[in-house]
């Protein structure tokens, strides 16, 4: 070795440390093992930077050099004149006088944490104002958190004005603002072929109910297949409406209680009260969730309410000879109908838009006739 070199004394250990390479992603080249000069010239050359890969990661100890090298590995032993060190394939022994600084691999372990708990911080953080912002949409309302659990009087008392009655000549049923505009949803059913459509508010003034009626009501959009559509009161005396917040339907455990609001009948705010009996029933290739709360003729495209207030699905169907089997379409499919409005957009040009579609052309059906 040349003058003012230090010597480093190389341990051979390869085998020891194959498999943790080879987990670790690093890939081990088969080939002839160099003599232990050819090493110690390699070192040399590479001015003493010993590169490790995955064995000690990010948490290894480091030597830092003289000449602005480092070697990076697991101190084994410390000695008054040498320092060995395990750099994953083999052991160097480096001298003393060789060294300016040793940075632990537990200082930096504890640096990582410390930085790494900020980083979880700071990601809770915007987390949290993500879902912020994304509970103040501008459309509909999700809060950030679930409400806190009430009872269904105070609840009936503070969402009743959002619950209204749809009426068609073909017949009526339920619906629910779901913003101030006077947007609000109902079933497909309930307006099904109809374009004169008004809609019937309840307002509360003491102990009774002072009913007003709009019949600007226009169709924004459709879902025939999702059983939903979107309505919006466009009258020129309308006030901000009384809304509703959607809920998560996902969060629901089977056997909590709902509550539903509506006018079964065209009997307008009627509550009924029941269980959350499943929210996997399969009906026609759809999952919706099933109930307790009483569901009838006038129900179908009412809320159907959590005891935090939170709409978890739209009522919109029962078995009709059996009791206390009513079912809703979850807030999830709603909230999907809702965010992809406009491939639902409804035309007046186009009645049948967008749930009608028509067959692709084939050839099995334009065969020419055979010869006779």
């Amino acid at each position: 070795m040349g003058a003012g070199s230090p010597a480093v004394a190389v341990f051979v250990s390869a085998p020891r440390h194959a498999k943790a390479l080879e987990a670790s992603g690093c890939s081990l080249v088969k080939g002839a093992l160099p003599r232990y000069g050819d090493t110690m010239l390699r070192l040399r050359h590479l001015g003493w930077a010993v590169l490790v890969c995955g064995v000690h990661g990010a948490l290894a100890d480091t030597l830092h050099l003289k000449d602005q090298a480092a070697i990076t590995g697991k101190i084994l032993s410390e000695k008054h004149d040498s320092v060995a060190v395990d750099v994953g394939y083999t052991v160097l022994v480096v001298p003393r006088d060789s060294i300016t600084k040793i940075s632990r691999g537990d200082e930096t372990k504890s640096a990582i944490k410390t930085s790494t708990g900020r980083k979880t911080a700071a990601k809770t953080a915007a987390d949290e104002a993500k879902s912020a912002v994304e509970s103040k949409s501008d459309f509909y309302r999700v809060p950030s958190k679930p409400s806190p659990e009430r009872n269904v009087r105070d609840l009936v008392n503070d969402l009743g004005e959002a619950v209204v009655q749809v009426r068609t000549p073909g017949g009526l049923g339920s619906g629910f603002f779901i913003n101030e505009e006077g947007f609000l949803i109902t079933n497909f059913h309930v307006i099904e072929g109809e374009t004169q459509i008004s809609v019937e508010v309840y307002l509360q003034r003491g102990d009774q109910f002072e009913r007003k009626t709009y019949k600007q009501v226009r169709i924004v959009a459709l879902n025939k297949f999702a059983d939903l559509a979107l309505l919006k009161v466009e009258d020129q005396d309308a006030p901000k409406f009384k809304s509703v917040a959607f809920g998560s339907a996902d969060r629901l455990a089977v056997g909590e209680r709902v509550f539903a609001i509506g006018s079964p009948l065209g009997l307008e705010r009627t509550v009924t009260e029941g269980i959350l009996s499943t929210k996997t029933r399969q009906m026609q290739g759809d999952l919706y969730l099933q109930t307790t709360a009483q569901i009838n003729p006038g129900n179908s495209g009412g809320p159907l309410f959590n005891l935090g207030g939170e709409v978890v699905g739209v009522t919109n169907m029962k078995i009709t000879f059996g009791e206390g089997l009513g079912f809703a379409i979850p807030a999830e499919s709603v909230r999907y109908f809702l965010d992809h409005r406009d491939a639902f957009a409804y035309s007046s040009d186009n009645p049948s838009n967008p749930y009608r579609y028509l067959e692709p052309p084939s050839r099995t059906k334009h065969k020419k006739p055979a010869e006779e």
